[in-house]
């Protein structure tokens, strides 16, 4: 039998992991930051007040207060974050087929706002959905229902792309054409580059 042919209206990545190379910035660069300006050295303290953060139950300041850091670093923090091999490539050809492109990303909602500036990926995507904007966080269906009504498509017609399983899975638990990220270039098909 032949696949259905889905046309999609929005294309959609994680941030974590996908556009951006760190796929768990606190492991990978939080702690290890926070460990080398001489804050608090205790990982779970860390990673809970990070999710609270990318909750919005907390902002940004008093995430760095939490640590034992103040916001003054937070620069300095978010310049590790490297963007991904191929991304604009990628980008180019999303921009060119007129494909709506979104940022779908558990983070903290100042970091990702300067992130997409630092990065210049303002221009280039349609939209953005941050957990700390939204108070909920993937694989949760609440943030993608936020996405859906966002994008103003029907779940088959976004095509969502994650780095984490559990993240594909939900999506696609709402019908959304969910798959797991490998590299900008191995996935194609008939309506996405």
């Amino acid at each position: 039998m032949r696949p259905k042919f889905i046309e999609h209206h929005a294309i959609v990545r994680d941030a974590m992991g996908v556009i951006f190379d760190a796929a768990d910035d606190v492991a990978e660069l939080l702690i290890p930051f926070i460990a080398q300006r001489g804050g608090s050295a205790d990982h779970t303290l860390i990673g809970e007040t990070y999710r609270e953060a990318s909750l919005g139950a907390i902002d940004a300041d008093e995430l760095w207060r939490r640590v034992g850091l103040g916001p003054a670093g937070e620069d300095d923090y978010l310049s590790l974050h490297r963007t991904r091999a191929g991304l604009s490539d990628f980008v180019a050809r999303v921009c060119a087929r007129r494909i709506p492109l979104w940022c779908l990303s558990n983070d903290v909602a100042r970091w990702s706002r300067k992130l997409r500036a630092r990065h210049g990926l303002d221009a280039a995507f349609s939209g953005a959905v941050m957990s700390g904007e939204v108070g909920a966080r993937k694989p949760s269906a609440a943030i993608f229902r936020v996405l859906l009504d966002r994008v103003d498509c029907a779940p088959e017609q976004s095509l969502f792309v994650d780095d984490r399983d559990a993240n594909v899975a939900a999506a696609r638990r709402l019908g959304i054409d969910a798959r797991p990220f490998t590299r900008f270039d191995a996935i194609k098909t008939d309506s996405s580059p």
